[in-house]
């Protein structure tokens, strides 16, 4: 049994770092709260923004061929997947959810060229840990305002699918379920599928199959099923003039089109990764708590065997006095 010195010496360390993960959880909760509103705030616009994007380009496909970042290629031979992690660590498995759900989505084009842009430092594991190029590396902010932000990421990865350099292009990030829930998703970012019928672009926060699940009521994200019905009931029978002319309006609205989906996707992403640093620091918290509870018990126990050693040797010191 270890010293009462040195476990009193333990103990000490133990509350120090207690107080460490105490400062951290009431940090991340600060910054989580004002994620989430961030996430409530923006959710129906990212969702609306698409719907009249999408019947947009229903109508005027009527008349023109589909605009090319619409227009899906022929042939995948390059595909670049854009990768939102977190800057630091101590957020318990969201980074390594996140990651391995990216690789798996690229060994699923195993047989292409894949690039990697991240945002995000920790990002960086899928190059030196994996072995998958860097395309590029962008800063990502612990809080996000404004979708400035992500204009540099969104005109980067619209320029090389315009020209050519990657035919597809994918984007990897945290839905926010809830607190104590973060789910990591791969969508197709470029190009846009207006006949996709089983995962829309747009509905940030929702899967195809998966069963509804009880989110905050406001800015909650729709299902495929409600989006195609609010779709139809909101913008049927309606008529468009595009002035000056279809294709140079989308040529506008499409590039902002995907930068408001990248700027939700690093909403969500913000929102979970405060949740996770969160619950994270509480868990470990909690543990000090654990751990100072049994070092105080076995604490006690070797001073009480210490205290009984030491009466025992005064009884015997006295009783061999009275022997002699």
């Amino acid at each position: 049994m270890a010293s009462t010195r040195d476990i009193i010496r333990r103990i000490k360390s133990v509350k120090n770092t207690k107080k460490i993960t105490q400062a951290m959880e009431l940090v991340s909760a600060a910054k989580m709260r004002r994620a989430i509103e961030a996430v409530l705030a923006t959710r129906s616009y990212a969702n609306l923004s698409w719907l009249t994007v999408l019947n947009l380009a229903e109508v005027a496909d009527r008349n023109e061929n589909l605009h090319t970042l619409l227009n899906p290629r022929k042939e995948v031979k390059k595909v670049a997947i854009i990768l939102i992690t977190s800057n630091r660590g101590l957020c318990g498995g969201f980074n390594a959810n996140i990651i391995s759900k990216a690789v798996n989505s690229i060994k699923l084009h195993s047989d292409v060229e894949t690039d990697c842009i991240i945002l995000g430092k920790k990002g960086a594991a899928i190059n030196y840990r994996y072995g998958y190029n860097l395309a590029a590396e962008f800063e990502k902010p612990d809080v996000t305002n404004e979708v400035e932000e992500v204009i540099p990421t969104a005109r980067l990865v619209i320029n090389d699918y315009l020209s050519g350099k990657y035919d597809k292009v994918m984007l990897a990030y945290t839905d926010f379920i809830s607190t104590v829930k973060q789910v990591p998703r791969v969508k197709q970012l470029l190009p846009i599928d207006i006949s996709q019928k089983d995962e829309y672009l747009g509905v940030i926060g929702s899967q195809a199959g998966e069963a509804s699940t009880p989110r905050f009521h406001e800015g909650a994200a729709m299902s495929p099923e409600v989006v195609s019905e609010k779709q139809k009931k909101h913008f049927e029978n309606r008529e468009y003039i595009f002035e000056p002319s279809p294709r140079e309006v989308l040529d506008e609205m499409i590039p902002r089109l995907v930068e408001i989906q990248m700027f939700q996707a690093l909403l969500e992403s913000n929102a979970s990764e405060h949740s996770a640093r969160m619950m994270a620091m509480r868990n470990a918290t909690d543990a000090a708590s654990d751990m100072i509870d049994d070092l105080t018990l076995t604490y006690n126990k070797a001073r009480q065997a210490a205290i009984t050693s030491e009466i025992a040797e005064i009884a015997g010191g006295a009783q061999a006095l009275e022997s002699h």
